[in-house]
């Protein structure tokens, strides 16, 4: 019983929202993995870095591209300089580079799928590569710290019943060792006729917060404007309920930009972050963590996206 007051006191004092699928013996590591990964602000600014499986090369290298990211170093490199929440890859890649960096709160992603096989001929489907037991055993050898891990979910396809029973015991094992579980929830396959339509998109969130998740990543509404789109995710967060919803960065497009629909996805939309890849990786190192610092001046420290911006330079 003193435990348990302890750690309610805990909780009401750093204002993390506890699963009750963690235990009172993983709850303090949970505390300290949530606040990690948000940098002490309830935001979640993820750097995704899980496209070497997802897209292959071809956001690695090519025209308007870097050439530092043709490297998977690059990845660790801007992971370890700039100023992110956690690093979100998988464990064969953390486990090749992360030893040279220790200092980044890691996000083990664990299932994938290539992009080679297209939806419109079959229904996609996302296996697991590692479970969360192998990450827990990883990160006990490793000495890393890794915060959370990460699953993918493509709703519609005719695999998705197995893929939402997969989701679910990574979220629930993920809770009983005090990790963060993160779900990347898209609608995709042939009976899904709108991919970015804002009913959907609010289904997933909606599924996201029944699966347990502490956050959903989910692709934007689609609109004409940032503007509109920010005003169609409040459905979807509304969904979600206390699951945090964060964006998906999407394809590399103007930083300024950029920064202005991520501020109004958070003031209007009412997200909790967001979870960026190409956006960070295909810049060059200094300007990817120029680009890190003004985000998470947004995300992290609720500046003005004026302030912002006004780091680019």
């Amino acid at each position: 019983m003193k435990k348990i007051k302890i750690m309610n006191k805990m909780r009401k004092k750093n204002n993390v929202k506890i699963p009750l699928t963690v235990p009172i013996r993983s709850q303090e590591d949970y505390i300290q993995n949530y606040m990690q990964a948000t940098l002490e602000s309830g935001k979640l600014f993820l750097f995704a870095g899980d496209q070497k499986i997802e897209h292959l090369n071809k956001d690695f290298y090519g025209k308007g591209i870097s050439s530092d990211d043709a490297d998977p170093k690059h990845l660790f490199e801007i992971a370890s300089k700039a100023r992110i929440g956690s690093f979100a890859t998988h464990l064969g890649l953390i486990a090749r580079y992360a030893d040279d960096y220790r200092d980044v709160n890691y996000v083990v992603k664990l299932n994938s799928r290539t992009n080679l096989v297209s939806p419109k001929y079959v229904d996609p489907v996302s296996l697991p590569l590692h479970s969360v037991e192998d990450v827990v055993q990883f990160q006990k050898n490793s000495g890393l710290s890794i915060v959370g891990v990460g699953y993918t979910i493509y709703l519609g396809s005719q695999f998705e019943s197995e893929m939402l029973t997969q989701a679910a015991q990574v979220v629930l094992q993920a809770h009983q060792n005090g990790l963060l579980a993160i779900l990347w929830i898209y609608p995709r396959g042939k009976s899904v006729q709108a991919e970015a339509d804002a009913d959907i998109i609010a289904g997933a969130a909606g599924v996201g917060v029944c699966l347990g998740a502490d956050f959903v990543k989910v692709n934007p509404p689609n609109a004409k404007t940032g503007l509109q789109r920010a005003k169609l995710l409040k459905q979807a967060t509304d969904a979600a309920g206390n699951t945090g919803v964060v964006c998906a960065g999407g394809k590399s497009k103007d930083a300024k930009n950029f920064l202005k629909e991520l501020y109004e996805q958070i003031h209007i939309g009412g997200t909790r972050g967001c979870a960026i890849g190409r956006n960070i990786h295909q810049k060059n190192l200094s300007d990817a963590v120029t680009f890190c610092k003004s985000v998470a001046a947004i995300v992290v420290d609720g500046l003005s996206f004026e302030k912002a911006s006004k780091m680019l330079k």
